[in-house]
């Protein structure tokens, strides 16, 4: 057939594409997206290399990588990213989740929260964190907060689809606003990126990642000091709070918490080397 293109010469086609416009991962994102509109895996993909694509899968891929050199992440094209091993729904209206985020599931499960035990999560976002602590204990209930009511339908999304539902609850505010009771856990990935800085993000950030979810204020601690200066009141004995924070700002959110009389008791690495989880308990 004059014309036809096989997987792949169009693995090739987008893959050179994406490198002439200095996509990092072009290789790797050209397959995704491929892989999406075949509805195949990396092995059916590979295995496919000479069938031919339909007129309708020539034109939906080239639509795929027209919004990825727009730097549309491909998991917001696809609606979903993997996550601690399990798959979410991501839209516009959530930070898309990232590996570095898996560092503060690590820390949080080294320790359970015990049969019975409650998890806060502040500004659950996609529902990640939440969804995927309540999907490693079976016997502990949640409570996510966001002040997005579309983040909110995501997070409730997620929980339906990892069969939490049943074990969460949703409460639309800030921080702890509406949050009554006491949690053997807080957990929170805030915005912590300075104000000044969130135009020098990369583009796949910055314009495809809420900044509500991004912006932390001039210094990019204030929602460390809203959540350090109401997590007391709400720990039960015993309890622990973990936050997710930037390179290089542990010593401030240090600070912080320690003000408000929660001593650092644990950190993460991620990846690349950087803290990027602590843990605080109430000063004994």
């Amino acid at each position: 057939m004059p014309g036809a293109e096989t997987v792949a010469m169009a693995l090739a086609r987008g893959r050179a594409l994406l490198v002439a416009a200095d996509s990092p991962d072009s290789g790797l994102d050209a397959r995704l997206l491929l892989q999406a509109i075949m509805d195949l895996d990396h092995a059916g993909v590979i295995s496919a290399d000479r069938q031919v694509l339909t007129p309708e899968q020539v034109r939906r891929f080239d639509q795929y990588l027209a919004r990825r050199l727009a730097h549309e992440p491909v998991s917001k094209i696809l609606g979903q990213r993997d996550f601690y091993g399990r798959s979410f729904k991501v839209t516009a209206d959530v930070l898309d989740p990232r590996a570095d985020t898996e560092t503060l599931i690590d820390l949080a499960l080294a320790q359970g929260p015990g049969s019975g035990g409650r998890v806060l999560d502040l500004g659950s976002g996609s529902g990640a964190i939440i969804c995927t602590l309540l999907a490693e204990w079976p016997d502990v209930t949640g409570l996510a907060i966001d002040l997005s009511a579309a983040a909110l339908a995501v997070t409730a999304e997620n929980a339906e689809r990892l069969g939490v539902n049943a074990r969460i609850t949703l409460v639309q505010g800030d921080w702890f606003f509406g949050v009554t009771g006491r949690f053997d856990l807080i957990v929170s990935n805030p915005p912590y990126i300075p104000a000044g800085e969130i135009a020098a993000l990369e583009p796949d950030v910055r314009e495809h990642d809420p900044h509500l979810a991004l912006a932390g204020g001039a210094d990019g601690l204030s929602c460390y000091r809203a959540i350090a200066a109401g997590a007391g009141a709400h720990l039960a004995a015993g309890g622990r709070v973990i936050v997710e924070i930037g390179a290089g700002q542990q010593t401030d959110v240090a600070a912080i918490f320690a003000a408000a009389g929660l001593v650092l008791t644990a950190e993460r690495l991620d990846l690349g080397g950087h803290v990027r989880a602590l843990q605080f308990a109430a000063r004994s």
